[in-house]
């Protein structure tokens, strides 16, 4: 799995021209999967975005997570976080999952990072056509991939 987590002031996601769920500040999360992701990468992922420690503390250092500052989630299924540039120019997506297993695997990934959140977060509709409006609050903008715990 691979995420691109955005610390935001505000998000909204918009699909044939409705505003159909936004969030204040908080995180956005972009992510995307690949075939052999299993619990082990949803566990990972859920638990280290929930404690990752990019919000400001009272000394302006980032030090505190989404949850200590009762933030908010949205959530963004987006295959392209898989693309292979390594031939030519134009990207090849054969690593990310066909939606019969990634939808099961973005499912379990919402359920979990709730659970572990402790509260609803907002999601986009997997496979529409969205648009994403963010204000980025830094920019803070953190990169992840389970396959290499990094």
């Amino acid at each position: 799995m691979r995420s691109v987590v955005q610390r935001v002031l505000k998000s909204k996601v918009t699909i044939n021209n409705d505003i159909i769920r936004e969030i204040g500040k908080g995180l956005l999360i972009f992510i995307g999967f690949e075939d052999n992701d299993n619990d082990e990468d949803i566990e990972w992922l859920s638990g280290k975005i929930v404690r990752l420690r990019i919000f400001n503390d009272f000394q302006g250092l980032m030090n505190r997570s989404v949850q200590e500052i009762d933030g908010e989630l949205m959530i963004i299924s987006q295959f392209t976080l898989h693309a292979s540039t390594k031939k030519g120019n134009r990207p090849s997506f054969i690593k990310a999952s066909k939606p019969e297993i990634a939808l099961p695997l973005y499912n379990k990934f919402i359920k979990r990072i709730q659970s572990d959140f402790g509260k609803q977060a907002i999601t986009g509709e997997f496979g529409a056509d969205m648009k994403i409006e963010l204000v980025n609050d830094g920019p803070v903008t953190i990169v992840m991939d389970t396959k290499n715990k990094e």
